[in-house]
């Protein structure tokens, strides 16, 4: 097939458009987007698991007639399970998991005609801000700089989607894994209020019901359109999203007026984060300013430190599980090279938390939603940075480090440079990073914004205002230009 110079042109809502119209075929974008995946991934090591036969034989079979009928897909190699789609998790344990069922989350995809084709990497466990897992061979690298991350845990669906392999990608975000590749990728990432999407049928709940599904696009309206695909009750699910007013696509089109925003600038413990960064936030406050928004410098009166803690032992104990269960379908023990050392070391530190010390943590997680919830009663939205500074080298966040606890805690951990995205895991409040920056390096720095408790219209409304203020998707990485040759 002829490959689509102009392919990288086009987001996902434009190349369904083009099916629908018959301009291209759903075999040429997949012969495209595995073009651009042979010239690329071997800079980028971001996808992983291509199943390119089983994908034309998806085609073959004829694509349901859904509104992404025919673009090219990519699965997050973690959780999404997918029959013909085997998946490694970011473990060398868990390497070639084979699925017999289709999560409820992948059914509604399939069901709105995208062409999955393969995975895209992940760090081990989901629990880095970097994706380097030992299972891939290499670290996953960023198409805007090949020395710096593409941020994790939904690392290769940022790396794949900046550098034009395909417009969209699926990811999840139980710490902000969508947010922090979507700042770090110069991309578009919007996590949904909790039970917004479905996580089932293999679990009620990640994390303590902090993880949620999502993707990472180019363009606002294509985060719009999969989340409508995607969103609705799940049979069973212990949580519910407030439902939605009429949609995503259609909140794109209002304009709300007068909002009363909060702008902090440092971390919400006050401490200060890199002045490019900082100076992303206030320039979006000044935009959403001009839009006839209030702005006022504030941040939340909460327990930030004390949620984080929190965080890291429920996270430890749903990395012990995941062991554990695998390790009992194997019938053995575990062996030296099954597991990084950050996961090892997590699985060790799950050892010393009780029954009581875990429902503590999640009561200490419940205690601040509420607070984060007082505080956007009182405002429409909190602006900040997505990160603490812009993207980090490649290695400062790998899982060689012998201490989980260190890796996620300490003075150079994950959440010193990550201080926010978490926060909104624990609140179950939406959260999105918006491309808005770069640094005077020529690396992206997003700006995150947060609504209240079930606001996802709201928010994806001024993300659409200022996607028309500010547009960014002809920003491309200088690798996404290789992809063309």
């Amino acid at each position: 097939m002829q490959c689509l110079s102009d392919y990288d042109d086009f987001d996902a809502t434009d190349l369904a458009a083009g099916v629908a119209k018959g301009e291209f075929s759903p075999d040429e974008l997949l012969s495209t987007a595995l073009e651009r995946a042979d010239a690329l991934n071997p800079a980028l090591n971001a996808l992983t698991q291509i199943q390119s036969e089983c994908a034309r034989a998806n085609i073959a079979a004829g694509l349901p007639d859904g509104p992404l009928k025919g673009v090219p897909f990519l699965l997050k190699d973690l959780g999404a399970e997918a029959v013909g789609f085997p998946g490694n998790n970011g473990s060398r344990l868990l390497r070639n998991t084979t699925y017999s069922y289709n999560s409820t989350l992948v059914e509604r995809l399939l069901a709105a005609g995208i062409v999955v084709f393969a995975r895209t990497t992940s760090p081990e466990g989901g629990i880095g801000c970097a994706t380097e897992a030992a299972v891939y061979g290499g670290p996953t690298r960023n198409p805007w700089n090949l020395d710096h991350t593409p941020g994790g845990s939904s690392g290769g669906s940022g790396a794949a989607v900046s550098a034009g392999i395909v417009p969209a990608a699926h990811g999840s975000d139980g710490g902000g894994s969508i947010r922090i590749p979507a700042s770090s990728c110069g991309l578009f990432g919007f996590k949904p209020t909790r039970a917004r999407l479905p996580d089932g049928p293999a679990s009620g709940e990640g994390w303590g019901g902090m993880a949620i599904e999502g993707f990472l696009t180019r363009s606002v309206r294509d985060s719009a359109l999969l989340l409508d695909i995607g969103s609705g009750p799940e049979l069973g699910a212990p949580y519910a999203a407030p439902p939605l007013e009429s949609s995503f696509v259609e909140a794109m089109e209002k304009r709300p007026n007068g909002l009363r925003i909060a702008l902090c600038t440092t971390t919400f413990d006050g401490d200060k984060v890199h002045p490019e960064c900082a100076a992303a936030a206030e320039a979006a406050a000044r935009l959403l300013e001009q839009m006839g928004h209030h702005v006022e410098v504030a941040r939340p009166e909460a327990d930030t430190a004390g949620m984080m803690q929190a965080w890291t032992a429920i996270v430890a104990c749903g990395t012990a599980l995941g062991v554990r269960e695998k390790l009992g379908k194997l019938g053995r023990e575990l062996l030296p090279d099954d597991l990084e050392p950050v996961a090892r070391s997590a699985c060790e530190y799950a050892r010393t938390i009780s029954g009581a010390d875990y429902l503590d943590a999640l009561e200490t997680v419940h205690a601040y939603g509420r607070q984060m919830a007082g505080f956007l009663d009182r405002y429409d939205l909190l602006v900040s940075p997505t990160l603490a500074e812009p993207p980090a080298k490649v290695g400062r966040f790998s899982h060689d480090r012998e201490s989980y606890l260190d890796y996620r805690l300490g003075p150079d951990g994950v959440f010193a440079y990550s201080p926010y995205t978490a926060c909104f895991n624990a609140s179950g409040q939406p959260a999105v990073s918006l491309p808005l920056a770069w640094s005077g390096g020529g690396l992206p720095i997003g700006v995150h914004i947060a609504a209240p408790f079930g606001a996802d219209e709201l928010l994806m409304s001024v993300c659409a205002e200022l996607e028309r203020a500010a547009p960014w998707f002809g920003k491309r990485p200088p690798l996404a230009k290789e992809g063309r040759k």
